[in-house]
């Protein structure tokens, strides 16, 4: 697996620059995600995709990318983990472990907490309530995907970045 490097955009890193420092955030580095990706590689590029997005759509792009970080901050390899009884599967649980984890790391926005609980729809019930989280939602699904297929999501601007960004209709 190849480390998760901040990009280098300084408004992103100043944004996550305190989650970034955090010894409970650097460790899902330990722990697979999809593929070759770590959780922290996957997290990353969940957060700077929403953080793109959401600057291009007029949104509150530091929430998108710190809720984006912190959204799969559940801390244990969800690929050998086994519901306990009266616990529910992967999908469903880890949202609530996530947001429990993220809130012993830092305080949290209303948004913040919208995005790490309702990241898994449609999989949950409960679609984010936030814009942001709708886009960070939107984002771990193209993410995950791509991350699955062998293709993770570079973490700089690229030309597809800027193509997907210039959506005929999108406001700047």
């Amino acid at each position: 697996m190849r480390a998760a490097v901040l990009p280098a955009d300084a408004a992103f890193r100043a944004a996550v620059a305190d989650l970034w420092a955090s010894g409970a955030v650097r460790s899902m580095a330990a722990f697979p995600q999809h593929g070759d990706v770590d959780c922290l590689r996957h997290c990353l590029a969940v957060a700077y995709l929403s953080w793109c997005c959401c600057r291009r759509l007029g949104l509150n792009a530091r929430a998108a990318a710190r809720g984006g970080l912190l959204h799969d901050l559940f801390l244990y390899d969800w690929h050998t983990w086994r519901p306990g009884p009266g616990e529910r599967l992967h999908g469903f649980s880890h949202p609530a472990a996530a947001l429990a984890n993220a809130r012993r790391v830092t305080d949290l926005t209303a948004v913040e907490t919208d995005i790490i609980l309702r990241h898994m729809w449609p999989l949950t019930r409960k679609r984010p309530d936030s814009p942001e989280g709708r886009v960070v939602t939107a984002v771990d699904k193209y993410v995950s995907l791509l991350e699955t297929l062998g293709r993770p999501v570079p973490l700089r601007e690229t030309a597809w970045l800027r193509r997907l960004l210039a959506v005929p209709g999108l406001r700047p």
